[in-house]
């Protein structure tokens, strides 16, 4: 194998993007599929056609069930990147919890937003679509994300960077205040989007504690069995179920969102990985008996079958063949990866090893609460999904930084990088977009067959990923 050229610049978790870049764009593209009408692996496990009611005694998982801990844990690996970087460059640690609670607030801040500038949520005409003015609203509340949230150019004057971010509040706030919601409310905090809420209320906690313990992994781990008795105990009666249930601020923080944890804080660890990673010199050569190529192909291929023998043996509910088979599979992946000599290879086996290590502990806990299931999420929810993460970023791992086959995953890349843009878009930009073009209407025609409305979706999610890739290729970052 041709050795690297050696190179002074630092390494970048790119991998890392485009783990992130996949879980918001597959949690895109579930949003966008049809509805009721394709088989039940196409929705979340819980929730299956026509009827879409939610069973919460329905065990298994589906693809859509990965997206959210997916996520959760790359936003847990990325939090010992971002602030260590401003431990080493002196910040004082009061100054870093402000920024933790800062950026906490503002994701709160951002979940409600978001949830008021859809376009179904407005009054709609006659036939169901929204009106030109509700898309017209969507839109402008979609491009003043940007004067609030952007980082602008160190260049600008202090104060024209001041003066822009506060005409997007004041914009912000005005169109809160004219919005009207289909049963004719106003503006609401207690309307929120769910799934940005539980990551503000997680972020936040998940960086504290790393901030505590980021040279004490056994305290970080300690805390896990501490959360575990706490939800245990919140479905007895006592003095921590009241504790765990209510919260004198639920638009803003509840403390049963604190469960995922269990995916932050796995996540943490693998960042504090990636950190060492990027700090040791690149082009180191690649010496005799190091991984051949056939190897890290095959351990990529592994990797992947876990993540699909896992979803698809535990939906069918084939709970011992799926362990068999995932013992198999680890014990193969396990003789590929031996003999790690390279930092690259050092982190996939370390990674490796701790997420079989979570396979198999949600795996034994998988009869436990009736099952895995994401809702109600159960202890085996957790580690499972942490676990076939760490997996899906080993093969991303190989791609990218072995194979070099960046250009490959360039839109997932580029998505992970820029992820606000994309979960805001996808409701905010292109269907506004395309509807006051007339184009929605065109291609719903186009695409009338429940696979054709699937590929309408692909299409959508496409358009979310093209708008977040050319922001990030322009440098416009949305930023919370």
């Amino acid at each position: 194998m041709t050795q690297p050229v050696p190179h002074s610049e630092p390494r970048r978790a790119l991998a890392l993007d485009a783990l992130r870049g996949l879980a918001i764009l597959l949690m895109v593209f579930s949003g966008r599929i049809p509805f009721g009408v394709l088989p039940d692996w196409m929705y979340h496990a819980q929730v299956p056609p026509p009827d879409h009611i939610f069973n919460p005694n329905l065990p298994g998982i589906t693809w859509v069930d990965l997206v959210f801990p997916f996520f959760i844990f790359t936003m847990g690996a990325a939090i010992p990147l971002a602030l260590s970087r401003r431990l080493d460059q002196g910040t004082p640690l009061w100054r870093i919890i402000l920024s933790v609670l800062e950026r906490g607030l503002l994701l709160a801040g951002f979940a409600i937003y978001v949830q008021h500038i859809r376009p179904w949520s407005m009054p709609a005409t006659a036939d169901g679509r929204a009106t030109a003015l509700s898309l017209t609203l969507c839109l402008i509340g979609f491009l003043l994300l940007f004067p609030i949230l952007a980082r602008m150019p160190d260049r600008w004057n202090v104060w024209t960077r001041r003066g822009i971010r506060a005409a997007g509040w004041i914009g912000a706030f005005v169109l809160m205040m004219v919005w009207k919601f289909k049963d004719g409310s106003g503006f609401s905090l207690h309307k929120s989007d769910i799934i940005i809420l539980v990551l503000s209320n997680v972020y936040f906690t998940g960086a504290i504690i790393w901030l505590f313990t980021r040279d004490k992994l056994i305290v970080r781990i300690g805390l896990l069995g501490l959360l575990a008795g706490l939800i245990l105990s919140s479905t007895a009666e006592g003095w921590i179920k009241p504790f765990w249930l209510n919260s004198p601020l639920p638009w803003l923080f509840e403390l049963r969102f604190q469960k995922y944890l269990f995916l932050i804080i796995p996540g943490t660890v693998v960042g504090d990985m990636i950190l060492n990673w990027m700090k040791a010199p690149r082009g180191e050569n690649r010496p005799a008996g190091s991984w051949t190529s056939m190897h890290l192909i095959a351990t990529a291929l592994s990797m992947i079958l876990l993540n699909v023998v896992l979803v698809i043996g535990l939906k069918a509910r084939w709970t011992l063949e799926t362990t068999i088979i995932a013992v198999v599979l680890c014990g193969i992946a396990w003789v590929l990866m031996h003999s790690p000599t390279t930092t690259t290879e050092v982190l996939m086996m370390k990674m490796f090893q701790w997420g079989t290590f979570l396979l198999f502990i949600g795996l034994s806990l998988e009869p436990f609460e009736g099952g895995i299931r994401k809702d109600h999420s159960t202890f085996s929810y957790y580690f499972v999904t942490g676990g076939l993460a760490m997996f899906a970023l080993i093969a991303l791992t190989i791609v990218i930084d072995v194979f070099q086959r960046r250009r490959a995953l360039n839109l997932l890349i580029e998505s992970g990088q820029n992820p606000l843009i994309a979960y805001a878009g996808v409701n905010s930009l292109v269907p506004p977009a395309l509807g006051l073009l007339s184009l929605d209407v065109l291609i719903e025609r186009m695409t009338p067959t429940p696979w054709l409305g699937a590929l309408r979706g692909a299409f959508m999610t496409y358009l979310v990923a093209l708008a977040a890739s050319v922001c990030t290729k322009k440098k416009i970052f949305l930023r919370a």
